[in-house]
């Protein structure tokens, strides 16, 4: 039986199963109850292709033992894993937040300074984990959580490392991370590096400043291709507020020489840190305010599209008066022509 058809299943007589809070592509996501410790945890667990997989069972218990281990105020910490009823779950602290790529979308008043902080954040937690050998592999928005003081946590160490190193074929047609957000080398079918990393970070700036994404494709072959082969477009097309050093910044992050970004997050949070210190103004500067993906095209034309009450009577009784006079002078116009050809 699926969890979400048990909301009272207990795993390994300790962790209670209360509701469904998210789904990702690898994993459901529950919030839950630890019985033992009397505290409230989020559950995560994998999908049944993944738990079926004995070398991937194997695999995900190295992977996330070493996640475990990485105890950082910018991580989401770990508290245990596991295998029960045939299910692979991970116990993780739970986290009162949203997820970054939700908050970008509900915060219309969103400065690059606040924008940069959270990345700047992001980084830290990674950079940590850069230091004790972890790559995370699937850095994206939607893998960090935000809380209502603005604290962010990176989230998901381990499953997308575990899910690449089961494959035989290390140069593989299939590629790691999310099409949106990986790098030009995992793009390719190629290990990542911490380089790589920092490259989807740089994606994940990018949008954070600009409200959009440097490349858009339905087809994740041709996201594949743009990685490798296209330049992305320069910050300050897109957002004009951004300044010429930060756009620099950016552009360097997103290199597709592996060799040509910043190493580790690490050196990213520190050069992030460090233009925040020397540009204060950046907290006057608004970041563009996209409107989500999924609202409807009726939503998007009602913001452009004035409401009854919105419209200038004024003007358009003005414009009707105008109108009524100039046609009321057709006549007069049409005699004295008649007048003055002999009619």
């Amino acid at each position: 039986m699926s969890p979400e058809n048990s909301p009272d299943l207990v795993l390994n007589n300790r962790y209670r199963v209360i509701k469904k809070l998210a789904t990702g592509g690898m994993a459901y996501v529950y919030l839950g109850h630890d019985m033992t410790l009397d505290r409230t945890i989020a559950i995560k667990i994998l999908k049944q292709g993944l738990s079926r997989d004995k070398d991937f069972r194997e695999q995900f218990h190295q992977e996330a033992k070493a996640a475990a281990s990485l105890s950082h105020p910018n991580i989401v910490t770990i508290h245990d894993f596991g295998y029960d009823e045939g299910k692979l779950f991970i116990i993780m602290e739970y986290v009162r937040g949203v997820d970054l790529k939700s908050y970008l979308h509900r915060q219309p008043d969103l400065t690059l300074q606040d924008a940069l902080e959270l990345v700047e954040q992001a980084c830290e937690g990674i950079g940590y984990a850069h230091r004790a050998g972890i790559i995370h592999c699937d850095i994206k928005p939607q893998n960090m959580l935000v809380t209502h003081d603005q604290k962010l946590k990176v989230t998901d160490f381990g499953i997308a490392r575990a899910v690449s190193a089961i494959q035989t074929d290390r140069l593989q047609s299939v590629v790691w991370g999310s099409p949106h957000y990986f790098s030009p080398e995992q793009a390719a079918g190629y290990d990542p590096t911490p380089s790589s990393d920092v490259y989807s970070l740089g994606v994940v700036l990018f949008e954070a400043l600009t409200g959009t994404l440097p490349f858009e494709s339905e087809d994740n072959n041709e996201l594949a291709r743009m990685h490798q082969e296209i330049l992305p477009p320069r910050p300050r097309s897109i957002n004009p507020a951004i300044p010429t050093q930060l756009e620099q910044i950016i552009l360097k992050i997103l290199s597709k020489d592996p060799s040509s970004r910043y190493r580790t997050a690490e050196q990213m949070a520190i050069i992030l840190g460090g233009y925040l210190h020397g540009h204060p103004e950046l907290g006057k500067l608004k970041r563009p305010s996209p409107n989500p993906p999924d609202q409807p095209i009726r939503e998007q034309f009602r913001r452009i599209r004035p409401s009854f009450k919105e419209l200038d009577w004024g003007t358009i009784a003005l414009a009707l008066m105008t109108t009524i006079a100039v046609g009321g002078l057709i006549p007069f116009w049409f005699y004295i022509w008649l007048t003055m050809n002999g009619y």
